[in-house]
């Protein structure tokens, strides 16, 4: 039997000199000296009785193959590895070499028989490492008009494969390291390069939302895919927009569920686009005065899409064929640009249903005014919207023009995917590295730099558009620099960084952009050296990086639908002001998880950047209850639970008149299963108030069960004194608002333990607290109503528990005991659980009604 081994270990050896000029920055994570380089990888694994034999990796650049590594697992039957023992070794070799070079791996390839036998190692490199993971299907040519590999893999050695792994990853990425966008055949947006990208598996999907939600999603799941219904999408563009951002993460988590549904985009014209975004402009009220949508402007939009629709949608097998000729069950047109597929699609189909959405804040005030330019561009358009089937727009009634009936009105807010590159929590190695290369663009366009860790800044992440309110930005950002000097607190001031992406239909970025950086100059040349403005390419991981690490958030559009970034922002613990423009009072609650201020009300936004710049109580209580106010409703599996429910009972003739009501609660309604408790801040209150509490006293089943292959992380530990109680707002239970009533924030509990200990982190390493003298508590309970009674919690809860129920010091909680051994926690004392496994009658322990929370180091933190 041979022994485990690596029979051929990495090689490759740098500059020595270099990489010790550059590791100190690099061991702090700071964004100061030069992008580390690329790599990419392949991987080979052969298999031998169905168990892991030998692992290959090769790494290379974009030009050789840099080095190889091979390892041969023990033969033993006993001691034959596992898939995680696979994953393990391939992400800890990657972990190291990446660390060891001060390079960092892009991309990796393997064969798609490895990713199903280490189903979970491709969701770990990009959640661990951000490591794009592609798996490939032998004998499926990489291009449509690529010919068959004639040579099959198995025929080729494991170190042959590993490398022929790395090309074909190196031909996925573009100049800017990014993953080429993929719009095949018919205008189909192939999402994640046709599927051959897997960044997440149901089981990653799962935490994101509570238990309620996810069962209802797989109960419209479970009937589309008996059916066989296909679903098409069609928008203006892939990239670049918030809508766009959407539909790829619809797309990905549809792929995973095994649901049919496809996202469609026409083929782009010279100067339509310009007519479009004039008229965006225009139903915002925001164009320039004079600007109308004309007659001559009407019929290049017409011609545009009829030549599309009868080019690509309606050929053979085309989306808008008949569902009898091979086309969709379901149409969704999911922009204002593209009404006039509505009439076509009933033509064609007259009994199929098709769902208009509208994504933008229309002057409905405007729109129902005679002779303005919003009432010409609504007539025209309306004309062709009125056939569909449902309006679905921002969960704002303003939104709505009045000439729409009321009772084919849904209400579903924009969402966005804690999964994907623009919100998953990344280390802090790989938010420098992308620091790194943020510093670089602001060198090469000779903007002042953020050089995080030493700077602080506030930011605003927006496209530059008319609508986003730039220039209050930069006033309030000047009175609130005038506020610190008065103060002599202008030694350090934190910058200003203004960013975002563009998109292929917004011709009017670059205008904004230039308008601004002039402003800069000739208005503000005293803080030109503090503020940063840039447009940033598409990378989403460069957006996280500058999020991620921002003191305060900034959202002053003028005119707004329902900006997802406002909800990305709050998802980080980012205290935020923002205007009250659009669906964006829904999104953010005034004075607790931030503030909302008047349309331009520039010295209300400078007082309260003061405030929370110079008061760390106030920032602290605003970041972590910033945690507890993000709805099921704007993620992606939200999402896709109202998109599922349509289209489950509108292909089966369903009738659906939503009358302005959220299409998320008439979801979860039709599905049978109760709304979640809601959770809401309530300083009169200190304690829970559940709706079940005697399921939790009799059953247990609100303890967190851990996701699975989800280690929980341990939170590091302060010593003695050094963490002093943080002031945090209370909890109580709100029965749940009207669904007709929208001037109010939704939001939903939905307990996510990672999310808890990641922001634990946060404060333990903002206090620079050291990983001694003090085990930090964690009383972990959420809402796990429906799980079989007497499911214990996983083991390695279980074993984590464990560890930390134990206390080293007195501490300040709500009622209990000064001091403490190990085990001792107990139901009646404020701590939250009983951590007896004695009586099998009740083998989770009992919850006390006082319960609520994580209790850290004597900080009693709310449940998040």
């Amino acid at each position: 039997m041979l022994p485990a081994k690596d029979t051929y270990k990495f090689q490759r050896r740098g500059s020595v000199f270099q990489r010790d000029l550059n590791r100190p920055d690099t061991e702090r994570c700071a964004w100061q000296g030069p992008p580390l380089d690329a790599l990419y990888a392949g991987i080979s694994v052969q298999y031998k009785d169905s168990a892991a034999a030998i692992v290959a990796i090769a790494i290379r650049d974009t030009t050789y193959l840099l080095d190889f590594y091979e390892h041969r697992f023990n033969s033993e039957p006993k001691k034959r590895p596992d898939e995680k023992d696979v994953s393990d070794l391939i992400v800890d070799q990657l972990r190291q070499y990446s660390e060891q070079h001060l390079e960092r791996f892009t991309g990796l390839a393997m064969p798609q028989d490895v990713a199903d036998q280490c189903p979970h190692l491709c969701s770990r490199l990009w959640r661990e490492l951000d490591i794009v993971p592609i798996a490939f299907i032998e004998g499926v040519p990489l291009f449509t008009d690529s010919p068959n590999d004639p040579k099959k893999w198995n025929a080729r050695c494991i170190d042959e494969l590993a490398e022929a792994m790395s090309r074909r990853c190196v031909r996925f990425f573009g100049p800017s390291n990014n993953p080429i966008l993929d719009v095949g055949f018919q205008g189909l947006v192939e999402v994640d390069c046709a599927s051959r990208i897997r960044i997440a598996t149901l089981d990653d999907y799962e935490p994101t939302v509570g238990h309620t939600t996810w069962r209802a999603v797989n109960h419209y799941a479970a009937e589309l895919k008996k059916r066989h219904i296909k679903i098409a999408f069609f928008s203006a563009t892939p990239q670049g927009g918030g809508v766009a951002l959407m539909r790829h993460a619809l797309v990905r988590y549809a792929r995973e569920l095994g649901i049919d549904l496809k996202w469609y985009v026409p083929k782009p014209r010279p100067g339509v686009f310009r007519i479009t975004k004039t008229n965006h402009n225009i139903l915002q009220g925001v164009s320039a005065p004079g600007e109308r949508f004309t007659k001559e402007q009407q019929q290049t939009i017409e011609e545009w899409l009829q030549e599309n629709a009868h080019r690509f949608w309606l050929s053979q097998g085309g989306p808008l064929r008949a569902p009898s000729e091979g086309g969709a069950d379901l149409v969704i047109v999911d922009d204002p640009q593209m009404p006039s597929l509505i009439p076509i699609a009933k033509h064609i189909a007259p009994d199929r249903p098709v769902i208009f959405r509208s994504h933008i804040q229309i002057r409905s005030d405007l729109v129902g005014t005679p002779g303005t330019p919003q009432h010409e561009a609504w007539a025209w358009m309306w004309d062709r919207i009125q056939h569909a089937d449902v309006f679905i727009s921002h969960p704002v009634e303003a939104f709505v023009p009045a000439n729409v009936p009321k009772e084919k009105v849904g209400y579903m807010p924009a969402t966005t995917d804690w999964l994907d590159g623009l919100n998953k929590t990344m280390r802090d190695w790989d938010v420098a590295a992308y620091g790194r290369m943020f510093n670089m663009l602001c060198h090469n366009n000779r903007a002042p730099t953020i050089d995080y860790p030493d700077d602080e800044y506030i930011i605003q992440i927006a496209r530059f558009d008319p609508s986003k309110g730039i220039p209050d930005v930069l006033e309030s950002y000047a009175r609130f620099h005038e506020l610190l000097k008065e103060k002599g607190l202008d030694n350090k001031p934190p910058k200003l960084l203004i960013c975002g992406h563009g998109s292929i239909d917004d011709p009017d970025g670059n205008v904004i952009y230039d308008v601004t950086l002039r402003h800069i100059e000739s208005k503000l040349p005293h803080l030109k050296d503090l503020i940063c403005v840039m447009r940033i390419g598409p990378s989403d991981q460069i957006l996280n990086a500058l999020l991620s690490k921002a003191k305060i958030a900034l959202q002053l559009s003028t005119r707004e639908g329902f900006e997802v970034k406002v909800s990305e922002a709050i998802h980080k613990g980012k205290p935020i002001i923002a205007s009250r423009a659009g669906g964006i009072p829904l999104q953010v609650e005034h004075e607790k998880n931030g503030y909302l201020v008047e349309v331009g009300d520039t010295e209300a936004v400078a007082k309260h950047l003061f405030d929370l710049w110079t008061d760390r109580n106030l920032y602290d209580r605003m970041s972590m209850a910033a945690l507890t106010t993000v709805s099921d409703e704007v993620t992606t599996v939200g999402n896709a639970l109202c998109w599922l429910y349509l289209a489950e009972q509108l292909t089966a003739h369903k009738k659906i008149k939503p009358k302005e009501r959220w299409i998320n609660d008439m979801a979860r309604e039709e599905a049978g299963l109760p709304v979640d408790n809601v959770i809401t801040l309530d300083d009169s209150s200190n304690i829970l108030k559940s709706q079940h509490e005697d399921n939790i006293k009799n059953k247990g089943d609100r303890y967190y069960r851990s996701p699975p292959n989800h280690p929980i992380p341990l939170p590091r530990q302060p010593p003695l004194g050094a963490l002093n109680p943080i002031p945090l707002p209370n909890l109580t239970h709100n029965p749940r608002r009207s669904t007709t009533h929208h001037t109010k924030t939704r939001h939903n509990h939905i307990g996510r333990y990672h999310r808890a200990i990641q922001h634990i982190r946060k404060i333990f390493e903002d206090r620079h607290v050291s990983d001694h003298d003090i085990v930090a508590d964690v009383y972990m309970i959420t809402d796990l109503s429906g799980f079989d009674d007497g499911v214990l919690p996983d083991e390695d809860v279980i074993a984590y528990f464990e560890r930390v129920v134990r206390m080293q010091a007195p501490m300040e909680s709500r009622g209990g005991p000064q001091d403490r051994g190990a085990g001792d926690v107990s139901a009646n004392d404020g701590f939250g659980l009983d951590y007896g496994f004695a009586a099998e009658d009740d083998m989770l322990g009992a919850v006390d009604e006082g319960a609520a929370g994580y209790f850290v180091a004597g900080v009693l933190l709310p449940l998040c």
